[in-house]
């Protein structure tokens, strides 16, 4: 008799998927793969699917069993770039040089006499970049680059200056490149009404919650319990899925981001990056170490220093008193100078300088050529294309968020982080165009705890209350 059951192809949880993001990693940090990918290869094993999270048909259960096995022999491999690029905070301080002097061994020796408290509106203003930058790059996350550019062109949208819209498109140029079809109906132009819920908004309003609840001084288990509290499971991705999965398995952290975990260098501790700078503006020292014990939960080297730099960069520019420029820069001082996460960001800051008074498209070009080995939400890659994209625009909203969501890769993602730092910057609500804040209609729809259908004016008062706090 026929079964009437549809297989659940759950996704970043298959071995026979994660395999083939393993070996890629494998080959990317330091390690050699070759031997056990002919083994998985002579087996039968395929490739890790491109853009989806899981293949279309389940492996054989021969297949999985092998796959997990393989994953256990990728992950004893010794890797040649575990001494420049460690994953411990005290290891991380000792290889850079210019580390920010208020912070050191992860405590905090005083608190900068001269440390500004935000001041609510630029908080405000940050809360509001995010939600803005996050909606712009919704409809056309997983597109390549090709097809993000072509539907832009025929809208007349190109350069990137407002909202993507399906109006007025050719039949076959949408027929051709689908709109992300979890978001066509909440973020292009013609159908925003207010926030939709996001991953990219869900993390900061739960590591809101994990300061309401623990303070400055949370631990990385801190941040465990709050997920499993807190954090539908159906709301993870990619890493933090793997993460999530280990801690019902009963593995601690940090292991949690070790155990069968492929994507512990993807983009997903940047996305929770943000609170960390806002509340504690003009210390990115302490930023940095905040964002640290958050994302070692779900994150190894590069995907930590993601959101090192990111907070960082974030506390640098709540200053009030640097610009752009300065911010990255004093993200990168929290970053070992020779990971592969600091050299692509020097690479894509110099890019963007060359490309002064030209279109962005050349850098972005350049950036996709010279990351092409890499998953299109990995981090290193995105974080390269926002540091490009801030610099190019030199701190200007619209600019930066253009910028960001137009290079590809993981567009929403980088639209949200490049407008909270771009927001930050702008100081004010009314410092951001009208048509990039009306849409939002000062409501954000969320799964994290009483939070759905909050204003941006509520979250800004709640993490100017968080960052009061010492």
């Amino acid at each position: 008799m026929t079964s009437l059951l549809t297989p659940l192809r759950l996704t970043w949880v298959q071995p026979e998927d994660l395999l083939g993001h393993e070996l890629r990693q494998a080959a990317q940090d330091g390690r050699d793969p070759s031997a056990i990918a002919a083994r998985w290869r002579a087996a039968g094993g395929q490739e890790a699917p491109r853009r989806a999270g899981a293949s279309h048909e389940p492996a054989s259960p021969y297949l999985r069993r092998l796959a997990g096995d393989l994953l256990d022999e990728l992950a004893a491999l010794p890797s040649r770039l575990e001494h420049s690029e460690p994953t411990g905070l005290g290891e991380i301080q000792a290889l850079c040089p210019h580390w920010p002097s208020e912070q050191r061994g992860g405590v905090r020796d005083e608190v900068p006499p001269t440390a500004p408290l935000l001041p609510l509106p630029r908080l405000h203003a940050a809360w509001l970049g995010r939600a803005a930058g996050c909606l712009l790059g919704k409809p056309v996350e997983k597109l390549p680059l090709t097809a993000i550019r072509a539907l832009a062109r025929a809208t007349g949208n190109w350069p990137l200056t407002t909202w993507f819209t399906a109006q007025g498109l050719p039949p076959e140029l949408t027929a051709a490149y689908p709109w992300n079809r979890r978001s066509a109906t909440t973020s292009l132009a013609e159908n925003i009404n207010g926030m939709p819920e996001d991953d990219d908004l869900n993390y900061p309003v739960l590591n809101l919650l994990l300061l309401q609840r623990h303070g400055k001084s949370f631990t990385t288990t801190d941040v465990a319990r709050l997920w499993l509290d807190e954090l539908p499971a159906a709301r993870t991705f990619t890493a933090e899925r793997i993460a999530y999965r280990n801690l019902l398995g009963g593995i601690e952290p940090p292991l949690t981001a070790h155990h069968r975990n492929p994507f512990r260098e993807w983009i997903g501790a940047l996305i929770r990056a943000d609170v960390h700078g806002w509340t504690n503006p003009g210390d990115p020292a302490a930023a940095a170490a905040q964002a640290h014990r958050d994302a070692t939960l779900s994150h190894t080297s590069n995907g930590v220093y993601a959101a090192m730099f990111t907070a960082a960069t974030i506390a640098e520019a709540a200053t009030r008193t640097s610009d752009i420029h300065t911010c990255l820069r004093t993200g990168l001082s929290v970053v070992p100078p020779d990971s592969r996460l600091a050299r692509a960001v020097r690479h894509a800051v110099q890019l963007a300088q060359e490309h002064r008074g030209r279109d962005f498209d050349g850098v972005v070009d350049e950036l996709h050529a010279t990351h092409t080995a890499y998953h299109w939400v990995h981090a290193i890659p995105n974080t390269a294309l926002l540091a490009a994209a801030l610099t190019h625009a030199d701190g200007d909203f619209t600019a930066s968020i253009c910028r960001a969501v137009s290079g590809g890769w993981d567009t929403d993602s980088n639209g949200a982080t490049a407008g909270s730092i771009a927001g930050l910057l702008a100081g004010h609500p009314d410092a951001i165009a009208d048509r990039w804040t009306a849409p939002l209609k000062n409501r954000l729809a969320t799964s994290i705890g009483d939070f759905d259908g909050i204003g941006f004016d509520t979250l800004a008062h709640l993490t100017h209350q968080e960052a009061s706090h010492p």
